[in-house]
């Protein structure tokens, strides 16, 4: 607590309009518990930081990490989204992110960076907390590898989208411990292994009681996704086969319920950010689904129109795949048994397509009092994802035999209602198997960062404006600013 309280009386910077926060106090530490308020440690769980833990799960969705911003860096500067909404909403967005104009200045960047960080400093706290107590019991390890776990994911993020940033351990007890230089992306992916190592030691492969904590299962899947980034693709293999041998997950057999209430924390949930509405209308989400709702009038207002699908994307769908049914939202049509009806027409709508994964069923919207989608939680890791990451890295590396990568491919595209992949090569299946990912996470933060890792970004984004500089975004100007110069902007917008 004494953490936030500083940074937010001093303003050091990272941060444009931090409130105070009170991990013990706050009053939706993640869903699923009595909403409101928690009594004691004892109903939480174990562990002398479990109120703060679950703090650090709120900041997850309260903080800009949960927000639409998620969406403008991930899938607005891809081939498959545009901005979407009105031409002069959020204009200067949409030059920033879908046109390529990238800007130091940009206060989506602002918010992304320093809502990162937030979230690392009250990792921090609770990590250094146990350290400082010598606190061994099961609880405290536990609590422990939960924020590690979440730091991990923070510090992926970040050197993701900015490259070299600076790696922060310290709890922040005067303003020069909330900076530092910035470490090379070597380093802060052996950082990132270090508490992923940590936390799939000590994290449970599931919880009974408290859905959406962090698990062992989680740990393992994005240590995997970071050695598919490092195109380490033995070790990617194994850590996958090993979240898959594990039996705990499975693919939704329902697309539709996958992207509705019912398919939160379901069986294909590997981490998601956690929102809800209850029955009696309360409600603890982000703005991150709404933003992407349908932007119309009347039944039609259900959010603010953005991350819309490109006509590309409409194409690049094979005749009968199930998802591109349950991607495209088209205007003008029905809505495909969601129980809306047909979409005004475009025009005068906005857009001619909408991103189905944001919409919901009317029976639910009626019976909740709410238009707009508040309830779905964010899909950070699925199991898709996973068995396709396998998939690659099998590929990549001979880890698997071309049977075994066959098999994998096509569990996805089992469930896509099509037929098993005719690839036969090497060459084949690595064309294959981009196109899965394609049409698998449409929409959904995967395809930009994809892209770019497998150097396929100029050729494709090109038209677009990208050229290889934006890989990476520029450090946000308030930060080095604020850091009196100890970070320093990444190289090419010097």
């Amino acid at each position: 607590m004494k953490t936030i309280k500083l940074i937010e009386k001093l303003k050091i910077g990272f941060f444009s309009a931090l409130l105070i926060i009170n991990f013990s106090c706050q009053d939706d530490f993640l869903d699923r518990l009595p909403l409101g308020e928690v009594a004691n440690n004892e109903e939480l769980g174990v562990g002398g930081q479990e109120a703060a833990v679950f703090g650090i799960y709120s900041l997850l969705r309260t903080r800009s990490v949960g927000g639409w911003e998620r969406y403008w860096f991930g899938s607005i500067r891809s081939d498959d989204a545009q901005k979407g909404s009105t031409d002069g909403d959020s204009a200067a967005n949409g030059t920033a992110f879908n046109d390529f104009q990238y800007i130091a200045t940009n206060g989506l960047s602002n918010s992304w960076w320093n809502a990162h960080y937030e979230v690392i400093f009250a990792c921090n706290e609770v990590i250094n907390n146990i350290k400082d107590d010598g606190a061994t019991d099961a609880g405290s390890l536990i609590n422990d590898a939960e924020a590690r776990v979440v730091r991990a994911l923070m510090y992926f993020e970040l050197r993701r989208d900015y490259g070299e940033v600076p790696i922060i351990t310290a709890t922040i007890d005067v303003p020069s411990d909330a900076f530092a230089t910035k470490s090379a992306v070597a380093d802060i992916d052996n950082f990132i292994k270090e508490d992923l190592a940590i936390a799939e030691l000590n994290l449970p492969p599931t919880w009974t009681g408290f859905p959406g904590r962090a698990t062992s299962g989680f740990a393992k899947s994005l240590l995997a996704k970071l050695y598919l980034y490092q195109k380490d693709w033995t070790n990617a293999y194994n850590k996958c086969m090993e979240v898959i041998d594990s039996n705990v997950y499975d693919l939704d057999p329902s697309l539709v319920n996958l992207f509705e209430r019912g398919g939160n924390n379901g069986v294909e949930s590997i981490f998601e950010i956690q929102q809800t509405v209850t029955e009696n209308g309360d409600q603890y989400n982000s703005n991150y689904y709404v933003s992407q709702g349908v932007r119309g009038t009347g039944d039609w207002n259900l959010g603010w129109g953005f991350n819309t699908p490109t006509q590309t994307l409409v194409d690049a769908f094979e005749a009968g795949d199930f998802r591109k049914t349950n991607t495209i939202l088209e205007s003008g049509q029905d809505d495909g048994g969601f129980g809306g009806g047909t979409l005004p027409a475009f025009p005068p709508a906005a857009q001619k397509y909408w991103n189905k994964k944001a919409y919901t069923m009317k029976s639910i919207r009626t019976s909740l009092g709410v238009a707009g989608n508040r309830w779905e939680n964010i899909k950070i890791i699925r199991y898709a994802d996973v068995i396709l990451m396998a998939a690659e890295a099998g590929n990549e590396s001979g880890a698997a035999s071309q049977d075994e990568v066959i098999s994998l491919v096509n569990k996805i595209r089992t469930r896509a209602g099509l037929v098993g992949t005719t690839a036969d090569s090497q060459s084949e299946l690595r064309d294959a198997i981009k196109q899965e990912r394609r049409a698998e996470f449409a929409l959904e933060e995967y395809r930009f960062y994809d892209l770019v890792r497998w150097g396929d970004a100029t050729t494709v984004l090109s038209s677009l404006g990208y050229l290889p500089k934006h890989a990476l975004y520029p450090i946000p100007q308030e930060a080095i600013d604020n850091s009196g110069g100890i970070i320093i902007q990444n190289p090419d917008y010097n």
